[in-house]
């Protein structure tokens, strides 16, 4: 039997959620798709480029017409931002466009790897957390920055798994590992991840959550991609509660061997 999944709740910031599946509304083909993605993902939290998706003129397709911000949760995101003043202006714009105070910041460093510029997100991070925002933030998978993160008042640390749309996979299991244990707040992967089974590897470890968008939209059957990451994140955090048999570097049978006839 699996684990009980509405007793094992996906809190950020206070908030319960009942899927720990993110997932993202850029790239695909259209709205309508976009919305098909989500609903097959089960997820109930999406995040929300402010500076490229449209969400408030009605003279243009308008995010919300397809996912209804009082069902699923929009995570206002600063995607495309470079520097500290970038990234607080547009959160603060999407304050007031909609009020929203969980956020997600990530301030991009390098425009070819698009890793982030740590010290300008820590640098954010305690400007958003003094103004009242509960920040979730796209980090390095540095152990020594994360908790840095945290320290400052990061609502969730979201360590990338390989660059952002890269579809590597997670490079790093002994850095996220790490992370895990020395976090208070929910660790969740963020950017990296190609395929079902990658989600599933990130959950074994004991991340609280992944967020994806390239994998699912990029697909050749994006729907039946976030059904499959649905299912891969449930197995994976399965298996994490579960606790996986100790290694070991010799065989060992499945039968006893003592009794044999």
């Amino acid at each position: 039997m699996g684990v009980n999944l509405k007793k094992d709740k996906f809190k950020v910031a206070g908030k319960s959620f009942k899927s720990r599946l993110i997932v993202g509304t850029g790239k695909y083909k259209n709205f309508s798709e976009t919305a098909k993605a989500i609903n097959a993902s089960g997820a109930d939290m999406v995040t929300v480029a402010v500076r490229r998706i449209n969400i408030l003129d009605k003279k243009k397709p308008i995010l919300t017409d397809y996912i209804n911000p009082k069902k699923i949760v929009y995570l206002p995101n600063t995607a495309g931002c470079f520097t500290s003043e970038e990234a607080l202006r547009t959160l603060r714009l999407a304050r007031e466009m909609g009020g929203w105070k969980l956020v997600k910041l990530e301030v991009l460093g390098d425009k070819k790897t698009l890793y982030p510029n740590m010290i300008e997100t820590i640098k954010s991070t305690k400007i958003l957390v003094k103004e009242g925002f509960k920040v979730m933030v796209y980090c390095t998978d540095d152990p020594l920055l994360a908790k840095k993160l945290e320290d400052s008042g990061a609502s969730a640390i979201m360590p990338l798994a390989s660059p952002i749309g890269s579809g590597l996979g997670l490079q790093n299991k002994v850095n996220i590992s790490i992370i895990i244990k020395q976090c208070k707040v929910p660790v969740i992967i963020d950017a990296g991840l190609g395929t079902a089974s990658d989600a599933t590897i990130a959950m074994e470890l004991g991340c609280d959550g992944v967020l994806i968008n390239s994998a699912i939209a990029n697909a050749k059957k994006p729907i039946l991609m976030a059904k499959a990451f649905k299912e891969a994140v449930i197995s994976g955090r399965n298996s994490f509660l579960a606790g996986r048999m100790k290694k070991n570097y010799l065989a060992e049978p499945s039968s006893p061997l003592s009794g044999l006839i």
